[in-house]
């Protein structure tokens, strides 16, 4: 039965009263509001405490599966960021830094020596308009027409694949309204105002590779003429032309490219340039560096990380374990015990192809072990394939081991330690729903009790009063017959 607010209160009074009573001798001579208290009490002790019980085992298991989770994500983290710096791989350097900088692409890994010499680096054209007096000088009304393609010397070759870009000049815009028109056009040509010794002058900059080469051509508004002023073209124009668009042109090891940008993919595979300048006649050579000594290093390190997550994998799964039937931490131990054996470069012809290759090894425990003298053998077998293993891609070290903490982490997987830690809390809130109404049923019977108690005390006053009523008169009447 219900007890709704009046009723509490009023049960709360009554025995607020009874106790009163009770300490001055009244009613029953037992505390009622402790003993519906203690009633209440022990009715649902036991379940209370069940749940605390398993709210504290559940949260246990949580704070287990993250502590893995975390180091998971160390893990991942630290050996990500090592790879990521390079250190793991044939760098590539230059003899001459000031022609060219390179780094590694990604495709495939590089190694040896090649000679590189520059003769001519990209460029794109730059021109300048005549002299205005301001940039806030209005230009004229009409249409700025960009054509591209290649300039030599007077002639201009239009590329036709190259769509010509229209810019719209309205009356009244100015030399730097132009500037701004020309720069959210889209056409690959940046413009800015020059405020010269002669005075304002618009500069328009290409793309690098000589078929990126243009002319600018103006269709006035016979209302509002001098747009005209800006049109340039190899054969005519007030404006200068102050750099030619061209291609680069270099060497490696003596055979001849060109390139129409300075950064330069592929030209060995694996390997990306960036060129800065010219050694017509002083070829530079760009080697690789070996990354065996930090290899080496790295397999001891993750042996070590790989070893604290196993370790704590195998105390939370044993036997009374906090972990011990948790599907993913069980789906977690199962893939690290798969690490060694698993092809982490299925593509591959040499001899790295896992990291038993590298030397890890699984020992009967479930700890990792590194075997260096396999390393050493790979590494002097199949140095590219090592580096290779070492790199960001699809496939090799980092790829597994990510692979693998992702999975773990995945929140969608019920498999998985992030999918356990959500069941978990998902029980957790069930659980506490579950004791907040424990405590509101507790209070009901603790209520409803304080009610039955409180009329009980009430009968058993009336009739105390009763009984020293009658006993009184009972007492006079023995006393009148002396």
């Amino acid at each position: 039965m219900a007890i709704d607010g009046t009723s509490s209160t009023s049960a709360a009074s009554s025995l607020k009263t009874t106790s009163i009573a009770t300490l001055l001798g009244a009613g029953s001579g037992i505390d009622m509001m402790a003993l519906a208290n203690n009633l209440a009490t022990a009715q649902f002790e036991a379940r209370t405490a069940r749940l605390n019980d398993k709210t504290d085992s559940i949260n246990t298991k949580i704070s287990t599966a993250s502590d893995i989770k975390s180091m998971l994500l160390g893990l991942d983290t630290s050996l990500g960021t090592l790879v990521r710096s390079g250190d793991l791989s044939r760098s590539p350097s230059i003899a001459n830094s000031s022609v060219a900088a390179a780094s590694l692409s990604g495709t495939s890994t590089p190694s040896g020596t090649y000679s590189l010499e520059v003769s001519q680096i990209a460029k794109g054209q730059q021109l300048a308009s005549s002299a205005y007096s301001a940039s806030t000088d209005t230009v004229g009304a009409g249409t700025l027409t960009l054509r591209f393609g290649t300039v030599s010397g007077t002639a201009f070759t239009e590329d036709t694949a190259h769509a010509a870009v229209n810019i719209t000049v309205n009356t009244g815009d100015t030399l730097a309204d132009v500037a701004a028109s020309i720069n959210s056009s889209g056409a690959g040509v940046t413009a800015y105002i020059a405020n010269t010794a002669s005075g304002a002058q618009l500069v328009l900059k290409g793309a690098e590779g000589a078929a990126n080469g243009f002319v600018l051509e103006a269709t006035e508004d016979a209302a509002d003429p001098g747009l005209s002023n800006l049109a340039w073209s190899p054969t005519a124009g007030a404006g200068t032309l102050m750099a030619n668009a061209q291609d680069a042109a270099y060497t490696i090891d003596g055979l001849s490219y060109t390139s129409k940008s300075n950064t330069i993919t592929d030209p060995v595979p694996g390997l990306k340039l960036q060129l800065t300048g010219t050694n017509v006649g002083a070829p530079t050579t760009i080697s690789f560096s070996d990354p065996s000594d930090a290899i080496s290093s790295s397999m001891r390190d993750l042996t070590d990380a790989l070893n604290e997550v196993m370790s704590g994998l195998n105390a939370a799964t044993s036997i009374g374990g906090e972990l011990a039937t948790d599907p993913g931490a069980r789906a977690l131990k199962q893939s690290m015990s798969k690490l060694s054996g698993t092809i982490i470069m299925p593509n591959a012809t040499g001899a790295a192809r896992t990291l038993a290759d590298l030397g890890l090894s699984i020992q009967r425990d479930g700890t990792f072990a590194l075997d260096s003298k396999r390393l050493s053998a790979t590494l002097e077998a199949d140095p590219e394939g090592v580096a290779a293993m070492f790199t960001n891609g699809l496939y090799g070290v980092y790829s597994t081991i990510d692979k693998i903490y992702r999975s773990a982490t995945s929140t969608t997987n019920t498999n998985s330690l992030a999918g356990s830690i959500t069941k978990y809390n998902k029980e957790l809130t069930k659980i506490s729903d579950n004791i907040s109404d424990l405590a509101d049923q507790q209070e009901r019977l603790r209520a409803r009790l304080a009610s039955q108690f409180a009329a009980s005390e009430g009968r058993i006053g009336v009739l105390k009063s009763t009984q020293t009523m009658l006993q009184n008169q009972i007492d006079a009447w023995n006393n009148s017959g002396k």
